[in-house]
């Protein structure tokens, strides 16, 4: 697998992280997206991160820039038709993947379409392919170079070497492969963003603040990062359009999102990348 590159769709925070690890897993890289601006961005930001792991003497300089001369950044969909597997990390819209996964299907007969969606159905994004059997969930946290976790999800179509292949690569990356059904939101989301969105009515109705929360959640619980900072570094909209997937894909009203959360997305309060969530970024 390691002679063919390996396509990821979508340059923001989590396909930069999956394109860096995949660059230092010794992974020729081709990183895709509509805009050069984000990608521009992603090649500074990777850059960055690999200096960051130069400084802490976990990367050689010469692996930095072997790392990075195996980075190729493309507004070209063609450019992936070569990639053995291809990584969608496109943002949480349904009809956005789906259009992906159509246009990724038809340019190559061989490769695995892999979706990094963080809650929405792999079985519903496989039924759009050409080739089904070849689509599945690898579901990387974030910052994806640091957490070893990859939720594998296997669509109702999704081949046993199919599954197999995700997990060697998962594996090959350094990262542990857990399997999980496709089901709303998964394992990790279906629990920890149900928490998140308690520790907001928490605040919406004041019982406590968000640094009340944070803290007694540090200490009493020992979480190494309170839910509500934890919201602000995975982003209050992806938050949102992950208990509005449960909720939907439930029916049940215990996963109502909070109208404060609603709220505060409407305004643009979305966490570390606006500046302004539950805490304050300077």
């Amino acid at each position: 697998m390691s002679q063919q590159p390996i396509g990821v769709v979508g340059a923001g925070t989590m396909g930069q992280g999956i394109a860096q690890v995949l660059a230092t897993s010794g992974f020729r890289v081709r990183l895709y997206d509509v805009a050069e601006a984000a990608l521009e961005r992603a090649r500074s930001a990777i850059d960055a991160g690999l200096g960051k792991l130069v400084a802490k003497d976990r990367l050689s300089e010469a692996g930095r820039e072997e790392a990075m001369a195996r980075l190729l950044t493309t507004a070209d969909l063609e450019t992936l038709a070569d990639c053995a597997v291809i990584i969608e990390a496109a943002p949480e819209q349904p009809e956005l993947k789906e259009q992906l996964f159509r246009d990724l299907s038809r340019l190559s007969d061989d490769a695995i379409l892999a979706s990094n969606t963080s809650s929405l159905s792999l079985t519903r994004l496989a039924a759009v392919s050409a080739r089904p059997e070849r689509v599945v969930g690898m579901h990387f946290f974030n910052p994806v170079p640091v957490l070893k976790l990859v939720e594998v999800i296997r669509a109702e179509q999704t081949s046993d070497a199919t599954v197999a292949r995700i997990e060697a690569l998962a594996e090959a990356l350094g990262k542990t492969a857990v399997r999980v059904g496709d089901s709303p939101g998964f394992a990790v989301n279906r629990l920890l963003v149900p928490m998140i969105n308690e520790a907001a009515f928490l605040v919406q109705e004041g019982a406590a603040t968000p640094e009340a929360v944070d803290q007694a959640m540090q200490l009493g619980a020992a979480h190494p990062m309170g839910p509500l900072q934890l919201a602000d570094l995975i982003g209050l909209d992806v938050c949102l359009a992950i208990m509005e997937v449960l909720q939907e894909g439930f029916g049940d009203p215990k996963y109502r999102p909070c109208p404060l959360l609603r709220r505060m997305v409407e305004a643009g309060y979305l966490g570390r990348k606006s500046g302004r969530g539950f805490h304050v970024y300077s």
